[in-house]
């Protein structure tokens, strides 16, 4: 059954689009110096009041990639050898990189945790990426974040208010 606040998220992320293309694509044009500074504050307001186990649509819609320290950190947990990993879990996808044979995430468990928590992915670990340093070099990531991550979503709407362009 999906969660009927992520179907209301993906058409409010929908309704917004434009309005934030346009914003994301005045802020790579003048970016504030403050950018970042600002970005880590609403970043760390947002997650103060957010938990991301009573939602988990990044794991259970989109798959990360995985870079080759994931798949050596990860397998060893496992108790693999990295190519047994890679060889039941991952595959090679148009990009030439390592991400998930399938989702929803083949380590998310029905309660929502993550079976892997202390050794997951770099981008699982940075996501949704709302603190990133040079914030302004991802806004495309953003864009399809705020569809996905009810968090990222807040963040670019209050980012709006507090940096108007």
């Amino acid at each position: 059954m999906t969660n009927p606040q992520i179907n209301l998220l993906q058409k409010l992320a929908k309704d917004k689009h434009i309005e934030n293309k346009k914003y994301f694509d005045k802020l790579k044009k003048k970016t504030p110096k403050n950018l970042d500074y600002v970005m880590q504050d609403l970043h760390d307001a947002e997650f103060k009041k957010t938990d991301c186990l009573n939602c988990a649509n990044c794991c259970k819609t989109t798959g990360p990639l995985f870079t080759l320290a994931d798949i050596e950190r990860i397998s060893k947990h496992m108790k693999q050898k990295p190519q047994q990993f890679i060889d039941q879990y991952l595959r090679v996808d148009e990009d030439q990189d390592y991400v998930l044979q399938s989702v929803p995430c083949t380590f998310l468990d029905n309660e929502n945790y993550c079976m892997i928590y202390e050794v997951r992915p770099k981008a699982c670990r940075e996501f949704p990426h709302t603190d990133r340093k040079k914030f302004q070099q991802i806004s495309d990531l953003t864009l399809k974040n705020v569809a996905i991550c009810p968090a990222a979503y807040n963040i670019v709407e209050e980012m709006k208010k507090r940096l108007p362009l």
